[in-house]
C-alpha cells in the first residue's frame, strides 16, 4: 500500500474573515519546531492581505495546546536556522498591524506554549486546560517572554509560576485575568470562533489601532499610548472608517468596511 500524503504540521480552516490555525503535531504535544514557527508566522503575516480579520490559534486534540519549543529540534537544528525561525515568529506576533489572535487552549499550555498564549490578544480555555512555566526544572530560563509575567499578575504569583514550576488550572488563570473565558472542551472552538467573528465585524482599522495602543499601554507606558492615540485620531483612513460606521448606524444597516 502506498503511503498517503504527509500529515500537515499546521492546518488552516477559513471561515469568511476568520481563520482557525491548528498546530497538528500530537507526537510532540504540539511543540513548535523551526518549520512550524515559519508556517504559523507566514499565516499571520499573510492574513490581512487575504482578508482575514481575526485568527484563532489552537492545538490538535484535547491533551496539549502546545508544549512550546520542540526540544529535539532545539538540540539538533543548526543555531542559525532556529534563530531565524524564532525571529520570524516573534516579528509576526509583534507586528502592530497583525489581525487579533485568539488562543483556544485545548489542554496543557506549558513553557513556550504558555508564553504563546500570553502573547495572543484573547484566551479561551477548556476547563481541563493547565498553564505553566516548567523550564526551571530542566535548568532553562523561560525565553519566550514568560519573565514578563509580573507585568500581568502580582509578582508573588508570577514568581510561584516561574521558579516553582508547577502548573495552574484554567480556573486559576481566569481568576488572575490571564484567560477571558473558561468553557467545556466541546464548546472551546465555538466560543473562540464566536469572539473572532465579533471582532471581524468591527471596523478593521479601529480594531488594529485599538489593539496596538492597548498593548503599548500594557508593555511600554500609558503616556506613550496616549501620545500615539492623539496622532491616530488624525488618520484620514480611520476617519473614513468612522464615517461609514456612523452612517451605517444612522441608516440602520451593517457597515461596509
Amino acid at each position: 500500500m502506498e503511503a498517503g500524503p504527509p500529515r500537515p504540521e499546521v492546518r488552516i480552516d477559513r471561515d469568511g474573515p476568520l481563520a482557525v490555525v491548528t498546530v497538528d503535531r500530537p507526537g510532540t504535544r504540539n511543540a513548535f519546531g523551526p518549520d512550524t514557527l515559519h508556517h504559523v508566522a507566514g499565516v499571520i503575516r499573510q492574513a490581512a492581505d487575504d482578508g482575514i480579520r481575526a485568527l484563532v490559534l489552537t492545538g490538535d486534540g484535547e491533551v496539549s495546546f502546545s508544549s512550546g519549543m520542540d526540544l529535539k529540534a532545539l538540540a539538533s537544528a543548526p543555531r542559525e536556522q532556529l534563530a531565524a525561525a524564532v525571529e520570524a515568529f516573534d516579528a509576526a506576533l509583534d507586528a502592530a498591524d497583525r489581525p487579533p489572535l485568539i488562543a483556544a487552549v485545548n489542554g496543557a499550555a506549558t513553557g513556550g506554549g504558555f508564553e504563546i498564549a500570553l502573547r495572543c490578544d484573547l484566551v479561551v480555555a477548556a476547563d481541563h486546560a493547565t498553564f505553566g512555566l516548567p523550564e526551571v526544572r530542566r535548568g532553562i530560563v523561560p525565553g519566550g517572554r514568560g519573565t514578563l509575567l509580573p507585568g500581568r499578575i502580582p509578582i508573588a504569583v508570577a514568581l510561584e509560576i516561574g521558579i516553582v514550576g508547577e502548573p495552574i488550572s484554567a480556573a486559576r488563570a481566569y481568576e488572575l485575568g490571564l484567560v477571558n473565558r473558561v468553557v467545556s472542551a466541546p464548546e472551546l472552538l465555538d466560543v473562540a470562533r464566536g469572539l473572532g467573528r465579533r471582532i471581524a465585524a468591527n471596523g478593521p482599522l479601529a480594531v488594529a489601532r485599538t489593539r496596538a495602543l492597548m498593548w503599548t499601554a500594557a508593555t511600554e507606558s500609558a503616556a506613550l499610548a496616549w501620545e500615539e492615540t492623539r496622532r491616530v485620531r488624525d488618520d484620514p483612513d480611520l476617519a473614513r472608517e468612522m464615517r461609514e460606521g456612523v452612517t451605517a448606524f444612522l441608516e440602520k444597516r451593517a457597515p461596509r468596511w
